[in-house]
């Protein structure tokens, strides 16, 4: 079983994955703290300054949609924004993050007092007895479970005793809930989309070793869905997909917690529905309006709203336990793939702000959400994406002594490794703007974002074994140096390139080598995408113009367009120009794509 290292062990270095760190910690940290706070508050009683009357609400200092004291899911997004401001505290050591989580921290638990010491909600509890009596009611589970894990993360990522202390009286109540609900409405505990809530209660025994939390994972763990999954039955076609994915989690984590392996064939049973058995678009998503596409029908359902946000977060992080479980490559490609082509192609990269879908129809734009007046459950899910990289890239293997890459990511990680201090330090070689650069005038080479150096240095020599993942879609064999000479002790087993050593002050530099490739949807046999190594392309046209040429060499019918951008760096990666059509278009990195209209899938024309 492969581990993750600790948080703090993992620094991400400068390059587009940095950026987008960036500028989600500048969105976290810009956000009002009384804002966030605003229906905890009112729930609670306390007055916000200014605010017992609102004569303009158009400027009244308020977080508005989703977050609207009018909605339903109103609180949602402050779990979200505990979890991130929590995981980059223990990634960053940022203080000045952690003194703002500290002090919204110290305001739930007032908070909670003032509801008479359990209930923390920005809900009223009478939503949940709504919803028990099946009248409308927008996810009141949806919303808790929010809180709690922001509370829970606070305190793993964090230390914050206080965060616990919430939860632990919070859990009160919804041991009283559960208990009443068992004896008068059991399927009471499985609305509410309550996906997430099973993975909340394992997480909090396995801290806190507490029996009433395995009590309530008990409780809501009989699902009927997992029954169905056990059957083999497809469970997911035309079911809403962020309510399905946070049950493959929950089963995951009693997995991890009970060591009992029916939760983890269930969690590969999940993965082989969703995605083994459906397919999915380019870009990894498996969903259109919210809801799960039926198998190989990707094509029926191209539109605007195709790839909601918070299933590629959600899918990313089901595919990260199956990473860590079986050390299957397909897992961590994955991963790659959702990085590209959704946590940077639907972040907004001067906003931070997400956009809800991903529209993948001819002809489309991004939709982006504002900082304030919307709050769509994809914002939540966003700012959370943009930590994540850190505990992405490396793993451990203490059976085999090894250090895992999963994910090329600009990055150093220092770790002890037994009686060592290990170092290692991942750059690009390349020279390209806002993708992973480090800049040297006099380097020469190929002109690739795959060319990868890797500086290993430990406090003494010590032998392990480092294994990189050969991506999926490299063409032929990776060129290997170590200190500047072409390696033969390389292993290349099952996906992973694995080289056994005494490292002590070594440099090793790995090519791939990629290429554009034609994806063609399942059940479109005329319609393709042109996909880079894991990176998606988007050609700049309103319409589908269709594309002459042979399909299975793009070089027929594509070039590289290398452009020279002197007042940032040399040139830019992953651009092409069309040749030999009616009309000639230029095709970007779709997560290069803000505000342009674009198209990525294609027809197929044939050549005359």
């Amino acid at each position: 079983m492969l581990k993750q290292f600790d948080k703090g062990q993992v620094n991400v270095l400068s390059g587009i994955f940095r950026d987008r760190m960036n500028i989600n910690r500048n969105y976290l940290m810009e956000l009002d703290s009384t804002c966030l706070l605003q229906n905890f508050y009112l729930e609670a009683g306390i007055e916000m300054p200014g605010l017992q009357v609102v004569d303009d609400p158009a400027s009244a200092k308020l977080h508005w949609g989703w977050e609207a004291p009018t909605c339903q899911l109103r609180g949602h997004f402050l779990g979200h924004w505990l979890s991130a401001a929590a995981a980059l505290v223990a990634n960053e050591n940022d203080t000045e993050l952690k003194v703002k989580l500290d002090k919204i921290i110290s305001e739930l638990a007032r908070c909670q007092q003032l509801n008479g010491g359990e209930w923390v909600g920005s809900i009223p509890e009478k939503y949940f007895k709504k919803m028990a009596d099946d009248q409308q009611v927008w996810s009141p589970q949806y919303v808790m479970h929010k809180t709690l894990m922001g509370l829970t993360d606070a305190y793993i990522y964090t230390g914050n005793n206080q965060a616990l202390e919430i939860v632990d009286h919070l859990s009160d109540w919804y041991v009283r809930w559960t208990d009443i609900m068992q004896k008068g409405n059991p399927n009471a505990v499985y609305k509410g989309e309550q996906g997430g809530m099973l993975e909340v209660w394992a997480e909090l025994y396995e801290i806190t070793h507490n029996e009433k939390y395995m009590r309530l994972v008990k409780c809501y763990w009989n699902n009927g869905w997992f029954a169905r999954l056990d059957n083999g039955s497809d469970v997911l076609s035309n079911d809403h997909a962020n309510a399905s994915i946070p049950l493959s989690h929950g089963a995951a984590k009693v997995y991890e917690v009970t060591g009992d392996e029916r939760w983890r064939e269930r969690v590969e049973q999940f993965w082989k529905c969703a995605v083994t058995d459906r397919g999915m678009y380019c870009t990894s998503g498996q969903n259109a309006g919210e809801f799960w596409i039926p198998p190989f029908k990707q094509g029926q359902f191209l539109c605007e709203r195709n790839q909601e946000f918070c299933t590629v977060y959600n899918m990313v992080i089901t595919a990260q336990y199956l990473l860590k479980w079986t050390g299957d490559v397909r897992y961590a490609d994955y991963i790659e793939r959702c990085l590209y082509n959704g946590f940077l192609a639907q972040q907004n990269p001067t906003t931070g702000t997400p956009t809800y879908f991903l529209p993948l129809k001819s002809g489309s734009r991004k939709k982006w959400g504002s900082k304030t007046h919307d709050f769509w459950c994809c914002h939540g899910t966003m700012v959370q994406a943009q930590t994540l990289y850190p505990e992405l890239i490396y793993f451990r293997n203490d059976a085999s002594d090894s250090i895992i890459v999963s994910q090329y990511i600009p990055s150093t990680l220092k770790c002890r490794l037994k009686d060592s201090d290990i170092s290692i330090e991942q750059t690009t070689d390349m020279k390209s703007y806002n993708s992973q650069v480090f800049f040297d005038e006099q380097s020469g080479g190929e002109i690739s974002r795959w060319s990868l150096k890797f500086d290993i240095s430990s406090s003494e020599p010590k032998e392990f074994t480092l294994s990189l993942r050969i991506p999926c879609w490299v063409k032929g064999e990776p060129f290997v140096t170590l200190n500047g000479r072409k390696s033969e002790n390389v292993n290349v087993e099952n996906g992973w390139l694995n080289i056994k050593k005494q490292w002590s002050g070594d440099t090793l530099q790995i090519l791939f080598s990629s290429g554009v490739v034609m994806e063609t949807l399942p059940d479109r046999s005329d319609l393709s995408a042109a996909v880079d190594g894991p990176i998606v392309l988007a050609g700049l046209t309103d319409s589908d113009c269709g594309l002459i040429g042979d399909f299975d060499d793009p070089d027929t019918f594509m070039y590289p367009q290398t452009e020279h951008i002197y007042d940032t760096y040399p040139w830019k990666q992953n651009c092409y120009v069309t040749k030999h059509q009616s009309k000639n278009i230029l095709f970007k990195p779709l997560y290069e794509i803000t505000d342009e209209t674009y198209t990525v899938y294609f027809t197929h024309k044939e050549m005359k």
